[in-house]
């Protein structure tokens, strides 16, 4: 019989603690096995229970969230991590990809999109929440010219792997792409993995930055 993946939660919102264990309580596979209200504790549990997935909040007393993740990725990097924010704070999201972080999640994010992160990020893969994929190309400025490189990964790509990728970068969800496209949200999945390893990357953030410097969003 599998284990159960072992999830860590750090948040010193007690109520965003009792809403995220009421979504995992239920959840087939998963088991939220300990919980922290700030930064040190989170690296010290970590340490101790060694999870599968730490979920770390960015604004915690004692140690923030990605100092937090920096010391984990050090004493346990095993540990996947996957860092939760409020919505508007995508400025985060460079540092906390950068120090290792193997997802970032809004917080108001549906029950299925925390497991699906979790899942995600259990298995290796990086998952960011599509909101903060849209707001961060948002700010990105406009590219000067078309990296050859990128075009020509672009190029491989088939018709309807460029439709998702285009509504990924827009910041739509898979569910959101499969009524689009008329297909269901596990063949969009698909269709992603494919996106994904074709244009050599590892989350929908640098899907849609490859998708815009390479003129996919100007029509």
């Amino acid at each position: 019989m599998t284990e159960p993946l072992r999830v860590l939660l750090a948040d010193d919102d007690s109520l965003i603690r009792t809403a995220i264990d009421a979504i995992l309580r239920p959840a087939a596979g998963i088991e939220l096995i300990a919980q922290a209200t700030d930064g040190r504790a989170a690296i010290d549990l970590t340490v101790r229970h060694r999870p599968d997935v730490a979920l770390l909040d960015i604004q915690m007393p004692v140690l923030d969230g990605l100092a937090a993740l920096r010391e984990i990725r050090k004493l346990a990097p095993a540990v996947r991590v996957v860092v939760l924010t409020t919505f508007g704070q995508d400025d985060y999201v460079a540092q906390a990809l950068a120090s290792g972080a193997a997802g970032f999640l809004l917080k108001e994010s549906a029950a299925d999109e925390l497991e699906y992160a979790i899942r995600a990020a259990a298995a290796g893969n990086a998952y960011l929440s599509p909101k903060i994929t849209r707001q961060v190309l948002e700010r990105l400025p406009a590219p000067a010219a078309r990296p050859t490189e990128e075009l020509a990964k672009v190029g491989t790509l088939s018709e309807r792997e460029r439709e998702v990728l285009i509504r990924l970068a827009q910041g739509l969800s898979n569910a959101e792409i499969g009524k689009q496209l008329f297909v269901s949200e596990g063949t969009v999945k698909t269709h992603v993995y494919h996106v994904f390893a074709k244009l050599e990357v590892d989350n929908r953030v640098q899907a849609a930055m490859l998708a815009q410097r390479t003129g996919l969003l100007d029509g």
